[in-house]
């Protein structure tokens, strides 16, 4: 099955309004019912396109020249109106999620389970969650862009109703910015260290994880405060919250994890130099201080999109923002190279390659394995390095298999579990919190992440099999979510067909946002240019050089017979030779196909004039 982003994007989005815009009316909530993330992510499914990608906006300009957004986005209105609903959506989501003292919530609701210790309690549901922190980094700052566009474009237009939407976009960066400031310090107050003893259970796990060789544990311990010195030496340095009374960061005998828990940790305070009043600085944590993969992905994720939009757009932050960045980039950059480190230690298998992963609290599946994957691939784009890619590739081809995504679907099997209702996390510490259940998250995006992974990984192979095959992973897993689609009611082609299909059936917008971020990555895979390798250039390279001389033994032949068909018919090759060579570095295959094509077209003619003169 081919991916086309563009057409596929564009269809998203129809469907997407069939299903929330009704009867002139937006309609919130999907399968899960309403809460932070969720509608956080129903607003990001039409938000982060248009803010990306440049022939996606929805300020009128824009619309004025795609006709395809235009035809789409024309339910929502015309002119400035289509920029207007938006608007007005994303003034209703911060109403909602904004509480009577103006303070931002960023509480987990319905997203919230019953993982077999019994319902959670009202209070538990209003706990706030990594996923809602997360999740509204991308969309504060999706949100500032497409306000800054429209902003920009009604400053041009003198109507009444341009200068009262102004107005109204005005009021709202304000708030739009204070939810962004919270959510970054509730994810600095999120980002955990964890280092339990050697001796301990926990120290243990991660001692059999590593240890892929069978050598001497004391062996293996020396070779991990080796392996992970200069981390610890860095989270003394760079995180000034964090160092809870039971984080010892010199002890060789202890173990070392960190990233991000679900929450706020318990007893993590927030640190910095700016005169920060919001109330998220200081609200007590119940998050268990032990590092969750699923948690500290979509944390990175996150990070990920505030970093580069620092960096592209630095005028966006206030100056208090612009250190809070800074902060989160340092506990990102520690997390991931901690995971890719584990992901490969030792000489031997790597512990990724020994599936399924075990986390440190004893658990184990192949998401966990997925999700570390993905931390190396994260590590490799950003270091531009394929020295591993091509063991990591076919860690991914094992994962796509287990998760039968490439297998065939086996009724009943353990891998259908990965899919719905996914990997059931239990949110430790939750319980604390008025002697409630243990409470339950449920994860079930194996098969997008697997597909936005495989996406980003294409884009740093070299050679073309490696491409291909990466390319091949996310055809299946395309082709896999497709098959998952529901196919008929108000919500056809959203996500997640439960055997419900019709009016009845409801969008999980966890995986229809999910599936909106990887045509977005596909579409700017597909902008860059097409794979080069030195190899491809000097084959093209060889064959202009021959073609060129050729060429040139040629004109010796035509003498001035600048007007003679043959003079006409090699000028032509000269030129077909000249764009070979502009192409070579860009598109060596074409520039090959070109200088092919010159080489046959001078055969012809060699071959003719010596016909002619036999």
């Amino acid at each position: 099955m081919r991916i086309r982003p563009r057409q596929q994007l564009l269809d998203l989005w129809r469907a997407h309004l069939q299903t929330s815009f009704r009867a002139g009316e937006w309609v919130w909530g999907g399968r899960d019912g309403r809460n932070s993330v969720s509608d956080a992510e129903q607003l990001m499914c039409l938000l982060y396109p248009s803010s990306e990608l440049a022939n996606f906006g929805v300020d009128p300009d824009s619309i004025a020249t795609a006709d395809d957004v235009a035809a789409v986005v024309a339910v929502l209105g015309d002119d400035i109106r289509v920029g207007a609903a938006l608007v007005t959506k994303i003034e209703e989501f911060f109403d909602t999620y904004t509480d009577a003292d103006g303070e931002p919530t960023f509480a987990g609701g319905s997203y919230f389970r019953d993982a077999g210790f019994g319902a959670p309690t009202d209070a538990q549901r209003a706990l706030e969650v990594v996923d809602s922190y997360s999740m509204s980094l991308s969309l504060c700052i999706a949100a500032l862009r497409v306000l800054r566009r429209l902003e920009q474009y009604l400053g041009k237009d003198v109507r009444r109703e341009a200068e009262e939407l102004s107005e109204r976009v005005t009021a709202l960066k304000p708030r739009v910015s204070d939810r962004l400031t919270s959510a970054m310090i509730g994810l600095a107050r999120s980002f955990v260290m964890h280092t339990p003893p050697f001796t301990s259970s926990a120290g243990q796990q991660v001692l059999n994880l590593v240890n892929q060789t069978g050598a001497p544990a004391k062996d293996v311990i020396a070779d991990f405060s080796a392996a992970l010195g200069d981390l610890r030496s860095r989270a003394l340095a760079d995180v000034r919250s964090g160092h809870t009374k039971d984080v010892e960061l010199r002890d060789d005998k202890r173990a070392f994890e960190c990233g991000w828990t679900w929450g706020i940790g318990s007893g993590i305070d927030y640190e910095s130099d700016s005169d920060i009043t919001a109330r998220i600085a200081t609200q007590p944590g119940y998050a268990i201080n032990q590092p969750y993969l699923y948690f500290t992905l979509v944390a990175l994720d996150g990070i990920k999109d505030l970093h580069s939009q620092r960096t592209s757009e630095p005028d966006l932050f206030q100056p208090h923002q612009a250190e809070l960045v800074d902060s989160l980039k340092r506990r990102g950059d520690l997390a991931q190279r901690y995971w890719s480190t584990i992901a490969r230690f030792g000489t031997g298998r790597w512990p990724l390659e020994d599936l399924p992963w075990r986390t440190s609290d004893g658990k184990q599946s192949y998401y966990y394995s997925l999700a570390v994957t993905s931390f190396l691939i994260q590590d490799l784009l950003e270091n531009r390095s394929t020295t591993d890619l091509g063991r990591t590739v076919e860690v991914l081809r094992r994962l796509a298999d287990h998760g039968n995504v490439t297998s065939r679907p086996v009724p009943d099997h353990a891998a259908e579990l990965l899919h719905h209702p996914g990997l059931t996390l239990t949110l430790r510490g939750s319980e604390d919190l008025h002697a409630g259940p243990l409470i339950g998250y449920y994860v079930s995006d194996f098969t997008t992440l697997l597909l936005k992974r495989s996406l980003l990984a294409a884009q740093l192979a070299r050679d073309v099999e490696t491409r291909e095959q990466l390319l091949s992973f996310a055809r299946s897993a395309y082709k896999h979510m497709q098959d998952r689609a529901i196919t008929s009611g108000r919500a056809k082609d959203l996500w997640d067909n439960l055997g419900t299909d019709g009016d009845t059936a409801a969008p999980s917008w966890f995986l229809t946002e999910r599936m909106m971020e990887c045509l977005v990555v596909a579409h700017t895979m597909y902008s860059q240019p097409p794979l080069s390798s030195r190899e491809l250039e000097k084959s093209a390279q060889g064959k202009i050089s021959e073609a060129d001389h050729l060429l040139n033994q040629e004109m010796l032949q035509v003498g001035d017979s600048v007007n003679s068909p043959r003079f006409k018919d090699l000028k032509e090759i000269e030129q077909s030779l000249n764009r070979a060579r502009e192409l070579m570095n860009k598109r060596p295959h074409t520039a090959e196909a070109l200088a092919t094509d010159a080489l046959r077209r001078l055969d012809v003619l060699a071959f003719a004039r010596e016909d002619a003169t036999r």
